[in-house]
């Protein structure tokens, strides 16, 4: 299979780097600095804006599916913001003009309506964020893509490459997810062809 990633460079991206060419596909890296990445058998670096649909659609042909973890700094998560749901509308927009139809990409657990005061301070915190977070699932889920959005809680750094998953909603009790798991279960998905047109919560 050859993937497509986005966001590379962060810590969930590069876990599904080290994930897909660990299982032997070929994954072409779309990153703004290409000189963070490490050449690697299996990996092709392509140097471009994210933002840019047009550069994105050039690059795209050939590719099985796209799997994004973009994400927004943590100066742009606490302020009004339409970085994600540029993101998103770029990628869609590219991924419809060159025929790639599968799309995997990370979203966030805020958006999930749980009860109690921790999910109440997070969701009041991440306001702004959640705001274009949900924009960006807009965008995506009208579409007639094969899309998966994923939803973990806090994201921490572990080894273990597996968590629990529901569709729709946050696993009970779950408040952290690993990178690692993450993009083992965004790799899963396109793989095996699961939780098409989804949106599924993750969490330890």
């Amino acid at each position: 299979m050859r993937i497509f990633l986005l966001g590379s460079t962060g810590r969930t991206g590069g876990h599904i780097l080290d994930v897909a060419l660990a299982r032997g596909h070929g994954v072409t890296a779309f990153v703004r600095s290409p000189g963070k990445l490490t050449a690697r058998a299996g990996l092709t670096i392509v140097a471009g804006d994210p933002k840019d649909p047009q550069a994105l659609a050039e690059a795209l042909p050939g590719h099985d599916a796209v799997l994004s973890a973009l994400g927004a700094p943590p100066r742009e998560a606490l302020r009004p913001s339409t970085l994600m749901t540029d993101f998103a509308r770029s990628t869609v927009r590219a991924m419809q003009e060159a025929g790639v139809q599968r799309l995997g990409i990370v979203s966030a657990a805020v958006l999930f309506p749980e009860e109690g005061l921790f999910y109440a301070f997070f969701r009041w915190l991440l306001q702004h964020h959640a705001r274009d977070l949900q924009r960006m699932e807009d965008e995506v889920t009208h579409t007639r893509l094969g899309w998966t959005i994923a939803r973990p809680p806090r994201l921490v750094s572990s080894t273990e490459d597996t968590c629990r998953v529901a569709t729709g909603a946050l696993p009970p009790g779950g408040r952290v997810a690993s990178f690692r798991a993450t993009a083992t279960f965004l790799v899963d998905a396109i793989e095996r062809g699961r939780h098409l047109r989804e949106i599924v919560g993750l969490a330890r």
